[in-house]
């Protein structure tokens, strides 16, 4: 199924989704995929954790490196918190609009 303008597919969990994707960006997309794909698989292994509970586990874990590296670069943390508050609640509110995750 090929996907319409500024959108492409990933697949996470054997799991395809639609996502927006601008043009020139599809390799670093399918290169964040994978790496979510692989971080995914690897907490599902070692929780057990399920569906919405593992997404919001892998994006927790995340965000925690995120906030790591950028603060040992000497970046502004508190910025960089309420951006991944606002992820969040884009994750929740997608999610919302999903059928089950998995």
């Amino acid at each position: 199924m090929s996907a319409p303008s500024g959108t492409a597919e990933v697949t996470l969990l054997g799991r395809r989704y639609r996502v927006a994707c601008e043009p020139g960006q599809r390799p670093q997309l399918d290169a964040a995929a994978a790496y979510l794909d692989g971080r995914l698989r690897e907490l599902s292994e070692r929780t057990h954790a399920l569906g919405e509970r593992l997404a919001v586990m892998a994006a927790l874990n995340l965000a925690d490196e995120l906030l790591e590296l950028k603060s040992s670069r000497g970046m502004d943390v508190d910025a960089l918190k309420g951006r991944i508050s606002a992820m969040g609640r884009r994750i929740d509110d997608a999610l919302a609009q999903q059928e089950p995750l998995f």
